[in-house]
Order: C-alpha cells, then structure tokens, then sequence
C-alpha cells in the first residue's frame, strides 16, 4: 500500500513550516536543487515544467502536496510573463498531476492563490469559492488554468483534487510586502494610516498548515475547493497596531483619508499598489469550517506576536 506523501515546495515559506511542524509525517520532498545537510526525505527533480520526469519519486506515493510554483513578483521584468508562469504553474502541475494519477495517487492537493478570486472585494462581497471577479495577472491567470486542469484530471482518472486557495500569508520568517511593513513598524516614525479601516483577510503560516494537514485525509475534502484565513479580517491601522505593540513602539498613526492616498497612486501610476494597502479584499471561509469541521489553532494575535519575536530574534 502506498504510504508516503509527496511535498513540492518543501524549501519554501510554508513548506518549511509544514515539515517542522509535522516532521514525524512520511514526507518525500521533490526540490530543484537538494539543499545543504538535505535528508534521505530529499529528492532532486529539477525543473517543474511540463517535461518533469516524476517517476522516480511517485512509487510509493498515496497523497501529492503541490506547493511549488513560479511566485507572484511585483516587478517582473520577464519578457513574457504570462508563458513563464504557465511553464510552472499551470504546465508543470498538470504534468505532475497526470503523472500522479497514472502512478495510483489516491489525491492531489494544490496549493493555489487567492488571486484567481480576484485583486479586491473593495465594494463587493467577501470572496467565496464560487465568487470571483476578473483576474488582474499573470500569475493568477496560470493558478486558475491550473485549477481547471486539474478538475478535469479529476474527472478522467478518478484521482480526488483538492484546491486551497490562501491569501497573504504570513508568519516567522516572513518576506516580501509584510516584512517591510514590520520594518515599518518597528521605527517611532508617525504614519499615516490612523483612518485606513479597511478590511483584509490574511492567513498565519501556522493556521495554513493545519488545514493543508487537515485536507491530506480528510474525506469530505475530495474534490472540493476551499478559501481558508484566520477568520479575523485586519485594517491597516489595526494590523499596524499589532505590530507596534508587540513591537514596544509607540503608535504614532497619523489620520490620513485614504481618498489621499487613492488620488496620490493615481496620479503616480501606483493604484494598484495602494489598493493593496488601503482596499478590501475579504475571504468568506465558512465553507472549510462547516464542511471539514476546522478551527484555525491559533489567533491573529498569536500570530502577529510569533512573527514579530521571529523579526526581533533576526535582528540580533
């Protein structure tokens, strides 16, 4: 009886935290390149594209979790950037997932994009799994076309596909936009943000892996896709609030309308980017709660005061 679970992404963000905190699991991690000091759990694949060759590591495999892609850059200076993120991943993970259902793959679990929703619930609904608007990048178009790929799969092999859609993810050590807004926070700087009430779902690192746990066996998962988040929607100024506190530094936000920043991002071609900081874009995850009976195991604030010690313990 196969038994292992295959693990693509294993190196990356949540990857990392998926094997620390399940290390007793019995992983089969496929990466690019093995890492220094990598285990016998390692294996090198190579490039994930549409000419991976997966049959080395599929023998023994019962469940695929798919996290490796090409991820979301805010400047991409590809010539292209729409036929690299297919390369990876719309092409590579249906391939692999072909592969997997020719190899007895009971199922298939892809971590996709809240992307594929869309950029912003800014006067609209909550984001559902069925609500979506139009998608505004590359890098949601190749999440989507993945998706639809692998429902197809599902329906011709009989392999069982679950989808996770997750928003911003963060958590110890965390990049990208949320580790400069720490580095933001972490000054006596006054800020602008005192008014921006806005309403973004996000999901901590921790939480995410449990519900990526929780979809490996789960019956009732086969076949469905699931939007999941702490289930406690920030602002700006509350997020920022966190952060300062547990931080230690004063709040100093200084009450700024956001229409300001909206007029200030279209006169500087950066709407987009200030969208993403005073716009909405909410998750509704009741689904994943009600269906799979799941509770995040920790709170927003447990996740904000593990993220920042994890920041402060950097520093050092």
């Amino acid at each position: 009886m196969n038994r292992h679970i295959l693990l693509t992404g294993a190196t990356g963000f949540v990857g990392q935290c998926l094997m620390k905190s399940h290390a007793s699991m019995p992983w089969r991690c496929a990466v690019r390149a093995l890492p220094e000091g990598a285990g016998p759990e390692f294996f090198s694949v190579g490039s994930i594209d549409a000419h991976t060759d997966w049959t080395s590591v599929l023998g023994d495999i019962r469940v695929v979790v798919h996290m490796a892609a090409r991820a979301h850059i805010m400047h991409d200076d590809c010539a292209d950037p729409l036929t690299e993120y297919r390369r990876v991943n719309t092409e590579g993970t249906l391939s692999l997932a072909r592969q997997a259902a020719a190899a007895g793959v009971k199922r298939f679990v892809f971590v996709s994009s809240i992307k594929v929703n869309g950029e912003t619930t800014s006067g609209l609904q909550p984001f559902t799994e069925s609500l979506t608007c139009e998608i505004g990048d590359p890098y949601g178009t190749s999440k989507k076309e993945a998706e639809d790929g692998l429902r197809v799969i599902a329906s011709e092999t009989g392999m069982e596909v679950v989808i996770i859609r997750p928003p911003l993810v963060y958590g110890p050590n965390v990049k990208a936009n949320f580790l400069n807004l720490m580095k933001l926070a972490d000054t006596s700087i006054p800020l602008p943000f005192g008014t921006i009430n806005n309403k973004r779902s996000m999901v901590y690192v921790g939480n995410l892996v449990d519900f990526i746990i929780q979809c490996i066996d789960h019956p009732a998962a086969a076949n469905q896709t699931f939007l999941v988040c702490d289930g406690e929607d920030l602002s700006l100024r509350s997020l920022l609030s966190l952060m300062r506190a547990s931080l230690g530094r004063p709040m100093r936000l200084v009450p700024v309308p956001a229409f300001l920043f909206r007029i200030a991002g279209q006169m500087t071609g950066k709407g987009e980017v200030v969208d993403r900081l005073v716009g909405d874009l909410q998750i509704d995850a009741s689904k994943a709660r009600k269906l799979l009976n799941w509770v995040p195991p920790f709170t927003v604030q447990q996740g904000i005061d593990a993220t920042i010690a994890s920041y402060l313990q950097s520093k050092e």
